[in-house]
């Protein structure tokens, strides 16, 4: 397939990357070729089977638009702009687009949601408080982390779960559930040796929505890629 990337920082290089051992022809867009998206003209995009967009939140959304208003098939890795998620689904399914969109794109991150949402529908009734903890590197533009907002409302059974943000060195990413009660403590913890996970799901998810229409949540889909 042929494959645009937008966003040429550390994710976006190693998904163009993974992209490419995979066999796909590459594309990538830096800020520098796209500002406010004016690279991304129609008879650009159609000469691209799917996009994957690891930008930032402030460039995500001027992409998004000019991508699904040409009835693009998107993947978007890139957080901080999900008050905004309407909006482009409805977009996406008005052009006959293609939209999935996801908080993170490792496998064990997925897993993790489902451990924490069995984690406190078990426990919630036997007193246990709950709180989430993320790590990431310093450069990350939100706090809290997509993955942290997923977390927390995979465990929406306790009600608002308290997220605390932690920003040093070049952490790629430690998230951590746990479950507290006078008597014990129960902790799920997820830690990225590098943004590989991340950038290996994405380009299977774009291989998946290749073929499809329509707007979806990685969480829905990743046992399928």
């Amino acid at each position: 397939m042929r494959m645009l990337v937008l966003g040429h920082g550390k994710t976006g290089k190693l998904v163009a990357e993974v992209a490419t051992e995979r066999g796909h022809g590459v594309h990538v867009l830096d800020a520098k070729e796209n500002p406010r998206g004016a690279a991304l003209t129609a008879p650009f995009v159609a000469g691209f089977d799917v996009i994957i967009d690891f930008t930032t939140p402030e460039a995500v959304l001027t992409n998004l638009r000019a991508c699904l208003a040409v009835g693009a098939k998107v993947v978007v890795g890139t957080t901080g702009w999900y008050q905004h998620l309407n909006d482009m689904s409805g977009l996406a399914i008005r052009k006959d687009a293609a939209l999935l969109h996801g908080t993170n794109y490792s496998i064990g991150v997925q897993v993790m949601l489902q451990l924490a949402r069995q984690m406190t529908d078990s426990l919630k009734k036997y007193g246990y408080d709950f709180k989430i903890e993320e790590t990431h590197h310093t450069q990350k533009l939100d706090a809290p982390s997509g993955t942290a907002v997923s977390i927390q409302q995979a465990m929406n059974a306790a009600g608002e779960v308290p997220i605390e943000s932690i920003r040093e060195g070049d952490v790629a990413g430690i998230h951590i559930a746990e479950a507290i009660s006078a008597g014990d403590k129960l902790s799920l913890r997820h830690e990225a040796f590098g943004r590989r996970g991340f950038a290996e799901g994405a380009v299977r998810a774009a291989e998946w929505l290749s073929t499809r229409k329509g707007v979806y949540d990685f969480r829905d889909i990743f046992t399928q890629i």
